[in-house]
């Protein structure tokens, strides 16, 4: 890993969003953050979001790098086909996890299941 460059996953974003002093104190002297096009849908698609939370998502988006998904970038694609299959994970966690992978990042989640992917550096809370 080069630097301290993280890809947040949902439940990472949550927390912070929410206050979390651990997260907030992790991410203090990162180099890079990013999350996947993936999160940010996950987050605006929860069903209970107030207009307060939308806000609060949207001034933080302006301070992170939202990594897409696209058709053109064939070395993520099998990136996320190679994670899929190797480690059985869910097709939204394959792509967040291979999204971690190809821009040198660690992933910060409370999800365990993305410890059994032995390519990429997890950080849990």
């Amino acid at each position: 890993m080069s630097g301290n460059r993280y890809v947040l996953d949902t439940n990472a974003i949550v927390a912070i969003l929410q206050g979390n002093s651990q997260l907030i104190q992790l991410l203090q002297d990162a180099n890079w953050i990013g999350i996947s096009v993936v999160s940010q849908i996950e987050f605006l698609a929860f069903s209970e979001l107030s207009q307060d939370d939308r806000q609060l998502f949207q001034m933080f988006l302006q301070r992170v790098e939202i990594v897409d998904l696209v058709a053109s970038d064939a070395v993520l694609i099998e990136k996320i086909i190679e994670v899929r299959l190797q480690y059985k994970l869910k097709l939204p966690d394959a792509v967040i996890a291979a999204m971690a992978i190809q821009n040198s990042a660690s992933l910060v989640s409370a999800d365990h299941e993305f410890a059994k992917v032995t390519m990429l550096t997890v950080i849990n809370w």
